[in-house]
């Protein structure tokens, strides 16, 4: 959504880049209004349920767990492993659809208003930095000034609470890989658990760079989804616009004179609360995360100055150039569709999948074996996976054939979210071997009660009644 009266050079750099190449440091003003309030009981119930998360447990089990090194991941406590993975893949499709969706419908409200990064760095770490080292000027002022006791004093400080609330925050998110059992335990233990106590350091380090060093950077150079702006949004998106029709031409207000230019009185306040230094006037650009802090700023503006707010808002670029009303066109319908499709999908596979699963195999490199003379076997190998909290005992059976099953042992024992493993023959009268390959099933039972039935071969000498 360009206005037509200005060129369009700024896209040819970031906002936070110099001319020379050189880093720009951003001092954001502290906006003031409806939005920045509404962000901030957001940010309040995030914080909230990013804290709490970890230790909510279901049956014994955490309501989240990601344990990358185990391969474990556990969501609204059920367990899923690495045979689970191809939900996994559906679940990821179904998100990136609903990124999609979401972009071509809403643009980056998710950016502005739910995006970790953004709401760690504009509605915690920055609101520190206030506290610390003042407003937005007196930021500038101490950062140009010489090094000062009070200087040297603020920043120590600054960057010293910096530093703990990433520690903090990177506990939180350990919590999430490892559980809140095995956290406390490291924490009583630190001299035996040297390895995870360095790598939380080592997280630690990263998040308080990104919120001390690298921040809105973490938006405009490492997150993809700005540059995918392009491709997902359309002319009837919602945006973060600039009403153009309505503000140019852009002129100082003077109350002495009658006013013949637009409403935009060229205050540059928009900018001063931009968290990644842009100029929303310019039009629709990659560095904007939508924050609303513009729509706030400009609004305030309005107000003492007589005129109507709603010069930056949310609308559409056929909003603003036509007047248009955001409507649901045919792209969005369709993305809606796949989303329901996908989540259809994943829906059932969650509900169909088992909490213990078997795969039982020939135990390769074997032939059969006769068994005196009006009998076949086969050797099996069974692998056995127990997706659920208690240990069971399992015994198996023969479903399919007339037979038998001759184990090592009458039960194999599969402990709680765990594996098991056994190995057991099956028995087959030569007169029922009919070919080569026989298809077979086999039961797994908990006492009397079957559980799962797994299909195999069983590999024999072809017999004839002759």
């Amino acid at each position: 959504m360009n206005n037509p009266q200005h060129t369009e050079s700024f896209r040819d750099r970031l906002a936070t880049v110099d001319a020379k190449g050189k880093r720009k440091w951003i001092f954001a003003q502290k906006p003031k209004g409806k939005f920045y309030n509404i962000r901030t009981y957001v940010s309040w119930f995030f914080f909230v349920l990013f804290a709490a998360l970890p230790f909510i447990h279901i049956n014994g089990r955490p309501l989240f767990l990601f344990n990358i090194t185990k391969a474990k991941f556990i969501l609204f406590g059920k367990v899923f492993w690495p045979q689970d993975f191809f939900i996994f893949g559906i679940i990821m499709i179904t998100f990136i659809v609903f990124i999609v969706l979401f972009t071509a419908a809403f643009g980056r409200l998710f950016c502005g208003w739910v995006c970790p990064q953004t709401i760690f760095m504009e509605m915690l770490f920055r609101k520190l930095e206030y506290v610390i080292e003042g407003n937005a000027a007196k930021q500038k002022l101490l950062a140009a000034g010489p090094w000062t006791s009070e200087k040297i004093i603020r920043k120590t400080i600054k960057h010293l609470v910096f530093f703990i609330v990433a520690f903090f925050i990177a506990n939180l998110f350990l919590a999430y890989i490892i559980g809140t059992a095995e956290l406390w335990a490291m924490m009583k233990k630190p001299t035996e658990n040297v390895g995870t106590i360095a790598s939380l350091l080592v997280f630690s380090s990263v998040f308080y760079a990104v919120y001390a060093f690298f921040r809105e950077q973490a938006c405009t150079v490492v997150c993809p989804y700005g540059r995918l702006q392009g491709v997902l949004l359309d002319k009837n998106s919602m945006l973060v616009a600039y009403d153009y029709k309505r503000g140019e031409e852009r002129k100082k207000i003077n109350k002495k004179e009658k006013r013949t230019a637009g409403d935009c009185i060229d205050c540059f306040q928009c900018v001063k609360v931009c968290p990644t230094g842009i100029d929303i006037r310019n039009g629709t650009q990659m560095e904007c995360v939508g924050c609303t802090a513009c729509i706030d700023a400009c609004d305030q503006m309005m107000v003492h100055v007589g005129f109507e707010k709603g010069l930056i808002r949310y609308a559409s670029e056929n909003g603003i150039a036509n007047h248009e009303k955001l409507r649901y066109t045919r792209r969005m319908k369709m993305y809606t569709g796949l989303l329901i499709i996908l989540t259809g999908l994943l829906t059932a596979l969650l509900v169909t999948r088992k909490d213990i699963t078997a795969t039982v195999m020939r135990t390769p490199g074997l032939l059969y074996q006769e068994r005196g003379t009006d009998s076949i076997s086969n050797l099996y190998n069974i692998k056995v996976v127990n997706k659920t909290i208690n240990d069971i005992p399992l015994s198996v059976k023969l479903e399919s054939a007339q037979g038998a099953i001759l184990t090592a042992g009458n039960n194999i024992l599969v402990q709680k979210e765990g594996q098991g493993a056994g190995s057991f023959f099956i028995i087959l009268p030569k007169k029922n071997i009919q070919q080569r390959k026989t298809t077979l099933y086999v039961g797994l039972y908990q006492g009397t009660r079957k559980i799962d039935q797994v299909k195999t071969s069983f590999l024999g000498p072809v017999f004839t009644n002759n």
